[in-house]
């Protein structure tokens, strides 16, 4: 067994069970003989490069337990995109700490900077063993069933979403809609868990609308009317990402992350919530909200799922014991076994198959008109987003006194 110290990083957006992944890596390495101290970067490969780390191996037992429910990401996070002159300060730090075993917390932009790190280690002859950990609200990593901290995620916004229906259905007096706009610049698994809020005809959404189809102006007006005429108001959900037929985002945003990945929300320009709120109130006359939660989902831990904490956990046990047994290059995948019950199993996916890539939502999983899921999502999401609330109505027979 290759002998020598590890190191582990956060990066990208957090989710709020980064941390019991942390813990996971943490209490594994502490049972791992080949492994002596492990640090953690601080804010990420960043902070790596400025020997910018954290002894974890001396921190209070009480504060690596008490990670699995902290939010955020405690070592500090980084987007930092690697270029070529990165590459030999990395290994300068490698080999100053004698570093062995190189673990990353994060989604497909951080499983490319740790394929290339493990990549280029191999052609300067150092022995390295990377694996990584999987980690995104978005759902969107190849390889893995789904990804911790997206159950979490998608449990705030059926929430939110049901929580801001019944807000919106009683108020429909004043205001006729709701837009509620989630993160998903490639994918639309965010907003089509929110189905999950809908127990009954007329409960919201009603409307779901994701990246993987394009909007269409025309549609979009003509179904929210009829919503409206229906039910008296209308919910709508909409992915950040959305696009027309041209690939032009609804959001109008230009602007470009490190990654070339568009920026969407307030960084962007105007954000799809805004954008459908105008054109639905100068279309029909009525008075509407919208509501964005942006970064909020992805550090709710009051809100998190318990079995994502316990998954985020055993993904960073599964890291080391596959750097035990000397697997390198893979990340750690979620395989599902059953929905009922639920049942799951830990494996591992080449770095290579998910580096820089998002997986979106299957075509059978969104209906033929693109304004809603079918029961195939419903299937997949009910056994990740557990303990909804049930609500009560008032029989609202009015008192006739004729």
């Amino acid at each position: 067994m290759l002998k020598g110290n590890a190191v582990v990083g956060q990066s990208g957006g957090p989710t709020s069970v980064i941390n019991s992944s942390l813990a996971g890596v943490v209490e594994g390495s502490a049972m791992c003989e080949g492994i002596g101290c492990l640090y953690g970067m601080n804010y990420g490969i960043e902070g790596f490069m400025g020997e910018k780390l954290i002894d974890l191996g001396t921190q209070k037992k009480s504060v690596i337990k008490g990670l699995r429910n902290t939010p955020s990401s405690a070592l500090g996070s980084s987007r930092h995109k690697l270029c070529d002159e990165d590459f030999p300060k990395i290994l300068k730090v490698l080999k100053k700490y004698d570093i062995r075993y190189f673990f990353l917390i994060g989604g497909n932009d951080t499983m490319d900077t740790i394929h290339r790190i493990e990549s280029y280690c191999k052609e300067q002859a150092y022995d390295l063993i990377g694996v990584g950990i999987p980690k995104t609200v978005d759902n969107d990593l190849f390889g893995t069933d789904h990804t911790p901290g997206f159950a979490s995620a998608a449990r705030f916004n059926v929430l939110s979403v049901m929580q801001s229906g019944w807000l919106a259905r009683d108020m429909k007096k004043v205001d006729k809609f709701v837009i509620y706009q989630t993160i998903g610049r490639d994918a639309g698994w965010l907003a089509a868990a929110t189905a999950l809020a809908k127990g009954k005809e007329d409960d919201a959404p009603h409307l779901i609308y994701c990246p993987e189809r394009k909007f269409n102006k025309e549609e979009f007006i003509e179904d929210a009317k009829a919503c409206i005429e229906k039910y008296g108001w209308v919910s709508i959900v909409v992915s950040e990402g959305l696009c027309y037929s041209d690939g032009t985002p609804v959001s109008a945003a230009e602007t470009k992350d490190k990654f070339n990945n568009l920026e969407f929300g307030a960084m962007g320009g105007a954000s799809v919530g805004m954008n459908l709120h105008r054109i639905l109130s100068s279309e029909t006359g009525y008075r509407g909200e919208f509501q964005i939660t942006e970064s909020l989902i992805m550090s709710a831990i009051d809100r998190a799922v318990s079995s994502d904490l316990d998954e985020a956990f055993n993904c960073g046990l599964k890291a080391v014991e596959l750097a035990k047994e000397g697997t390198s290059g893979y990340m750690v995948s979620i395989k599902r076994i059953s929905n009922n019950p639920y049942s799951i199993e830990y494996g591992r996916e080449p770095l290579e198959n998910v580096a820089v890539r998002a997986k979106a939502m299957p075509d059978d999983f969104i209906n033929s008109r693109g304004n809603f899921v079918t029961e195939k999502l419903l299937e997949y999401m009910r056994p990740l987003i557990t303990n909804l609330p049930e609500y009560v109505e008032l029989d609202k027979k009015i008192i006739d006194k004729k």
